[in-house]
């Protein structure tokens, strides 16, 4: 007999109707199961020569595993993995194992989920929020994204980070050093702090020069004190960073100037422009303050050191006896701002100011602050951490690297040009 019924299901209001979706869904489960089956196949065929002794072969397949859900970018997809039977090992450790390297083992997620849940959680989304956050994304009924999964997750990171912290610093040879002070608008502790970051670039001992920046420190300091960069410069230096910089770029108001002198005495000093135009245009009225950076563009941008002087000298005249104080600021640090032409001029670019900091740190500050101050600090350095490794594969290379090798050994250079010969003496 057959019944008939009134009943209708109603969708719910918070189940999204995305046929669009489920037809992905349903490819991607076709051909996932196709690849899990060509590799097994692909597998078995690599083993062939492996046979019994009554000449049949050692390696068969044995069904499947049960079936399991894999959280994807486009939601849950039900996967089988093949298994392989080894008839032939007397013992275990015999055992002939297939291990797939599309589907492992123990895998729940796919790695760009892996990768995006921290990068969320990191950037203001609380564990609790996870699941209705991605429901749009991976459906309502998208497993392994419990509080404790994103939790496990971001402690994988620490790890990495705690790694990271401990590596060895010997294998490379550090030429040129920009260091700052950021501070990020997180839930920071009740005193002031801010990220001391120190970006080096770097040639390697041997082979051709690579011209490459890194990050190689950071931590969390209070304010720029002397005290906090000499801790963050004695961990380097106690993992490997014994040869000291040729040059040093970063902010004058830095406690880092005192640490690199004990530490790295024969560290060239270079006071960033960017900073400094900043501190003499503090000092003046708005009125002049556009004419007034122009000229000190014209500082730092003239093609000799004594060019550069005579526009100094030129400032000072022209704004000297109105505007003492920004006149003042400019040249007690005259040295500090001209020491890049000692360096090759093809350097000029990345020496004149700690900008391979500032690029980065600009995404950064934008992360923190769409947070809204809700990082706690063990957070903040975490998300530091990961965005700045990941901005790092698209740093700007120093260009020039053929001149890294002159540099590393010694050579002199005026004016951003090498000095091949000694000027010839008469006598007396």
């Amino acid at each position: 007999m057959t019944t008939s019924t009134t009943v209708v299901h109603l969708r719910q209001p918070d189940e999204i109707d995305d046929p669009l979706t489920d037809v992905l869904r349903a490819g991607a489960r076709r051909l996932l199961a196709q690849a899990v089956e060509l590799e097994a196949e692909a597998f078995l065929a690599g083993m062939r020569e492996l046979k019994l002794p009554d000449g049949r072969d050692r390696l068969v397949r044995h069904g499947h595993g049960p079936e399991r859900m894999i959280q994807t970018g486009i939601g849950p997809v039900a996967v089988s993995r093949v298994k392989i039977r080894d008839r032939g090992a007397a013992t275990d450790e015999e055992r002939v194992r297939f291990s797939s390297s599309i589907l492992p083992k123990w895998a729940r997620r796919t790695r760009s989920l892996d990768a995006l849940l921290p990068v969320l959680y990191l950037r203001g989304i609380s564990t609790g929020d996870f699941q209705e956050a991605l429901v749009a994304l991976l459906g309502r009924e998208a497993p392994n994204l419990s509080p404790s999964v994103i939790a496990r997750l971001t402690a994988e990171w620490q790890a990495e980070y705690e790694h990271w912290q401990r590596r060895d610093l010997s294998a490379r040879r550090y030429v040129y050093v920009w260091a700052d002070g950021v501070y990020l608008q997180a839930r920071m502790e009740d005193h002031a702090e801010c990220m001391l970051v120190l970006i080096l670039g770097s040639s390697p001992r041997t082979a051709t020069p690579e011209g490459r920046k890194e990050l190689v420190g950071f931590q969390v300091g209070v304010r720029e004190s002397a005290q906090s960069w000499r801790e963050l410069l004695l961990e380097v230096k106690r993992r490997g960073l014994a040869v000291a910089p040729e040059i040093a770029v970063g902010d004058g108001a830095l406690g880092f100037w005192k640490a690199v002198d004990e530490l790295y005495p024969g560290t060239h000093h270079q006071r960033c422009w960017v900073h400094k135009t900043a501190n003499v245009l503090n000092k003046v009225p708005k009125s002049v303050q556009a004419s007034m950076k122009a000229d000190l563009r014209e500082i730092h941008g003239a093609p000799t050191r004594a060019a550069a002087d005579v526009a100094i000298g030129v400032f000072v005249e022209k704004y000297g006896a109105k505007y003492a104080k920004g006149a003042e600021c400019l040249t007690k640090d005259r040295d500090a701002l001209l020491a890049f032409y000692d360096f090759p001029a093809e350097h000029w670019d990345h020496l004149r100011t700690s900008n391979p900091i500032e690029s980065v740190f600009a995404t950064v500050r934008h992360r923190t602050v769409r947070t809204k101050g809700s990082l706690s600090p063990s957070t903040a350095r975490l998300m530091v951490f990961k965005l700045v490794m990941a901005a790092s594969k698209t740093w700007r290379r120093l260009k020039g690297e053929n001149q890294l090798p002159k540099v590393l050994a010694g050579v002199t250079f005026h004016d951003g040009t090498e000095v091949t010969q000694r000027p010839s003496t008469r006598a007396a």
